[in-house]
């Protein structure tokens, strides 16, 4: 017995634990705090406490695991041929005695045995471990199994076993099984078990992979493996990919034609790529079959032709040792030269034309033409998408245009094809573009007879069918059937007779070819038509069917009435256009009320003066305001050149209260011109008055004002110019209207002296101050206008719904204003005094009769000196007394006794104030 080294016995610092060992030998906690003690020492000895340890407790999990833990870390970095290994294996097979329902002292085995590379050894521990371990365990170890069989080395066989195994304990890792027969290079068992996967309509794909994904590698695998796949309906599988993934139907066409060409089924295969060009319905399918098949075409192209050079090669190496032979039959060699080459064929179908070797020129050929046909491929795939493309068909007919034949099927084919209600475009093209090909080509038989299948077609609309009626009659005017063009718009335009009508009524589809007698494009092709080739009353009663049916335009009243003068019916074309205005309103009927006043008054002039007069009355009743002017204006010139002056005058007068508001202006300065011209400058003062209260614009009364002014100056009547700039100075903003009161600066310059001009300066200041406080109170909306564009009213009702009062004197002044149209867009003008007219108005103090010609100045009140935007209520705080020493004391005085003059004498104007300002 071999003697035990003096290291390994207890020392005295372990005689402590081994005396509780002895105690109770089998506890667990005692063992392992003993060997925590001793984790320092030396490996052997700590071997030596476990062997002790576990032959106490060989049931000990823990013991036996840290044991084999600290025994593999001791032989880390070792050979694998060191003897410890197989002491360590040893020692894992008596840890399984006990430890066998422990699936990771398994795991640490197999990973030890795996790193041994014992093939065999570690198959069979994996065998025992799935035998000892329970089925809910087996996960664990078949992670482990997997990677151990996907080593190099290990036999494809076994592998193959090991996957079949595991699949049956859990079939749902079946494409981790497919990934390892197309990892090994087993096409076949791959190929049938993803198909077999495809097959099972429970499947769900661990790997996230999706139905289509699936499809399409099968389809690879079997188009890139085909020699190697058999078994399997390959061209079945693919179109049946082919019919349910629309989106790779292209990929598709060319895996299966691939996969004859890899069969060396050529021919096969290009009728694979002729099938798949004309059944995809997209353009980019259609781009990658045709870049294939054109590749394939290609290719075979260039092999033959190598192919040829490599024989002739051989053929040239080979003569001279022909030629030095003597005595042996040429046939004979090249014979036995093909048989010795495999190609036995040759010799039994070597008369055959099909199996020319050099066919190059066929391939050539071919290769051309597919590339020729790309266009029309390209055609059929976009009808494909939409047959009832109607601008398609067009471009398809012409790909042939050198071909009548082949556009004579295309048109035929199309106007079967297109259904007229799902159109896109007008398909009764077709139909015209068809019979013009035989009009081209001198053919005016079947031209017609195209035309008359074109009439009986149920279009969507009634301008269809018209068209075709219209060209169906040009066509026969331009080969000189002028009778049968007549004849055909006299078919076209018949109204079905009550009977059919019933009929078709009772059907409950009305098809167009009902209607298509009220349509205008007919009508007025027919009436041209007779107009020119056949009589004037057949035009006429043309145009009165057209009447009849109310279906005229006014461009047809113009016309019809237009060919009656040209033939001198001048009664009976206004009577036309009497049935014109009847029939037609505003904005329609404007171009017959001008041309038939036109025709009129040009034909009878004064002749039929109170006529002419009606006809005016009765064009200016409904007239709207946008298009009253021009009749006005036409009025009032008849009046001129026929009429009374004083009746011009009146229609210029109502003219301006018609008119729409941004044409009163030009018509009141037309009034004004002529009123000048007829009865001279001071009649025009009435005029200027009624437009400056008539509701012009602020701009436009402002420029009325200065005109008048300018007028008034002319005629030396300074003061009254002076008033009219008074009252427009309330529309003139300083700020912004610099003109105005340039103007009226030069005015005051050239007549007037310092009173006016410190007056007008004073109004000017009145005036700013009034424009710069009302935008700063007046709300957002009302300041975002244009200057000028608020209105006095408009402003003071916004101000006191603001809650600021109104100023007393403004109130006054609006209580005695005439009244007036109100204005839209200007201020109203307060104050102003009529040159022309004598009014009486009711004031507060009680006052004579004036002259007429006299110019009122208006008496205001000291506090209006700064105008209306100044009495508005502005937060103020008093100054105190001290501030001004005696002068406030004075002040108060002068304040008492200013009250009580005011209330014991009358209210003075502005010209006595400045005046006693001047005095004191």
């Amino acid at each position: 017995m071999p003697s035990i080294p003096q290291d390994l016995y207890p020392s005295e610092e372990d005689l402590l634990y081994e005396e509780e060992i002895l105690r109770n030998p089998y506890s667990l906690k005692l063992w392992w705090r003993y060997l925590q003690a001793r984790r320092e020492s030396p490996f052997r000895k700590r071997s030596v406490l476990f062997e002790r340890a576990l032959k106490a407790l060989p049931g000990s999990y823990k013991l036996w695991h840290r044991y084999l833990r600290e025994k593999m870390e001791g032989v880390r970095g070792l050979p694998l041929t060191h003897s410890w290994y197989e002491n360590l294996n040893n020692t894992f097979e008596r840890a399984l005695v006990t430890m066998h329902k422990m699936p990771r002292i398994w795991i640490l085995y197999l990973q030890l045995l795996m790193d041994q590379k014992f093939l065999t050894r570690t198959r069979r521990t994996f065998d025992r471990a799935l035998c000892s371990l329970p089925v809910t365990q087996h996960d664990r170890i078949w992670e482990l199994y997997l990677k151990f069989v996907g080593q190099p080395g290990v036999p494809i066989e076994t592998a193959l076993r090991v996957y079949r195994r595991y699949l049956k304990f859990d079939p749902t890792h079946v494409e981790e099984f497919i990934d390892f027969l197309l990892e090994s290079k087993l096409w076949q068992e791959g190929a049938v078990k993803l198909a077999q996967v495809l097959n099972d309509a429970s499947f769900q794909s661990i790997k996230g992979k999706s139905r289509h994904q699936l499809w399409l590698e099968l389809c690879n695998l079997l188009t890139v493996h085909a020699r190697e796949v058999s078994g399997l309906q390959v061209d079945a599988i693919i179109r049946g990919g082919i019919r349910r993934f629309t989106d790779e139907v292209g990929r598709l066409w060319t895996s299966l034609a691939d996969y004859y060409i890899r069969r060396s089924l050529f021919e096969k295969a290009r009728d694979v790529f002729e099938e798949g060009m004309t059944s995809v319905t997209t353009v980019r399918d259609f781009s990658l079959i045709f870049d294939s098949y054109t590749q394939f075409e290609d290719s075979m192209l260039m092999a033959k032709i190598k192919a040829l050079e490599d024989e002739d090669e051989e053929g040239a190496d080979l003569k001279p040792q022909v030629n030095g032979a003597g005595g042996k039959d040429e046939k004979t060699k090249s014979r036995k030269s093909k048989t010795s080459k495999g190609n036995w064929e040759s010799e039994i179908l070597s008369d055959f034309w099909l199996n020319d070797a050099n066919d190059i020129d066929l391939r050539l050929a071919r290769f051309e033409n597919l590339m020729d046909r790309r266009p029309e491929l390209v055609s059929s795939v976009l009808l494909r998408q939409n047959p009832h493309n109607v601008h398609e068909w067009h471009k398809r007919v012409k790909l042939f245009e050198n071909n009548p034949g082949r556009q004579i099927l295309t048109y035929t084919e199309a106007v079967k094809t297109v259904d007229p209600f799902k159109a896109v475009g007008k398909p009764h093209t077709l139909w015209v573009a068809f019979a013009k090909l035989y009009e081209a080509h001198n053919d005016i038989v079947n031209a017609e007879k195209i035309f008359e299948k074109a009439v009986q077609v149920g279009f969507k609309a009634v301008d269809d069918l018209a068209t075709v009626w219209c060209e169906w009659a040009e066509m026969l005017i331009r080969h000189k059937k002028f009778k049968g063009a007549l004849k055909l718009m006299w078919r076209a335009t018949t109204e079905p007779t009550l009977a059919v009508r019933r009929t078709i009524a009772a059907s409950g589809e009305e098809p167009v070819q009902m209607k298509v007698f009220r349509s205008l494009k007919l009508w007025t092709f027919y009436v041209d038509l007779e107009e020119s080739l056949g009589t004037l009353d057949g035009t006429r009663k043309l145009y009165e069917r057209i009447l009849d049916l109310k279906i005229a335009t006014p461009q047809i009243i113009l016309q019809y009435a237009y060919m009656l003068e040209s033939n001198k019916f001048f009664e009976d074309a206004f009577k036309v256009y009497e049935r014109g205005v009847q029939i037609f309103k505003y904005p329609h009927v404007r171009e017959i009320w001008t041309t038939y006043l036109v025709k009129f008054v040009g034909r009878y002039g004064e002749k039929k003066l109170e006529r002419a007069r009606d006809l005016f009355e009765q064009a200016v009743e409904k007239v709207p305001a946008e298009d009253a002017k021009p009749l006005y204006l036409q009025y009032a010139k008849l009046e001129e050149q026929h009429g009374l002056d004083r009746h011009a005058m009146a229609v210029y007068e109502r003219a301006t209260k018609a008119v729409a508001d941004n044409e009163k202006m030009s018509v009141y300065e037309i009034y004004i011109a002529r009123a000048a011209e007829l009865f001279g400058v001071p009649k025009t003062r009435k005029i200027y008055e009624m437009a400056i209260q008539s509701g012009l614009p602020d701009k436009d009364v402002k420029v009325m004002c200065m005109k008048y002014a300018e007028l008034e100056r002319n005629l030396g009547e300074i003061d009254r110019a002076r008033a009219i700039y008074v009252h427009a100075a309330q529309m003139a903003d300083p700020r912004s209207d610099s003109e105005f009161w340039s103007k009226w600066n030069d005015f005051e310059v050239q007549h007037g002296n310092e009173d006016t001009f410190r007056e007008m300066l004073r109004i000017k200041r009145s005036v700013s101050a009034s424009y710069s406080q009302m935008h700063f109170i007046l709300p957002e909306y009302l300041m975002q206008r244009e200057p000028g564009k608020v209105s006095l009213e408009e402003a003071v009702d916004t101000l006191k719904r603001a809650g600021v009062p109104e100023d007393e004197m403004a109130a006054l002044e609006r209580q005695i204003a005439p009244p007036r149209s109100p204005l839209k867009e200007g201020m109203r003008s307060l104050g102003f005094v009529s040159g022309g007219v004598e009014e009486q108005r009711e004031t507060v103090t009680s006052r004579k009769a004036m002259n007429p010609e006299e110019i009122e100045l208006q008496e205001d009140d000291e506090d209006d000196e700064g105008g209306e935007g100044e009495n508005l209520d502005i937060a103020q705080k008093a100054v105190p007394d001290a501030v001004y020493g005696d002068l406030a004391s004075k002040a108060r005085e002068l304040a008492k006794e200013e009250k009580r003059e005011a209330e014991t004498e009358e209210p003075l104007g502005a010209l006595a104030r400045l005046k006693r300002q001047k005095k004191q």
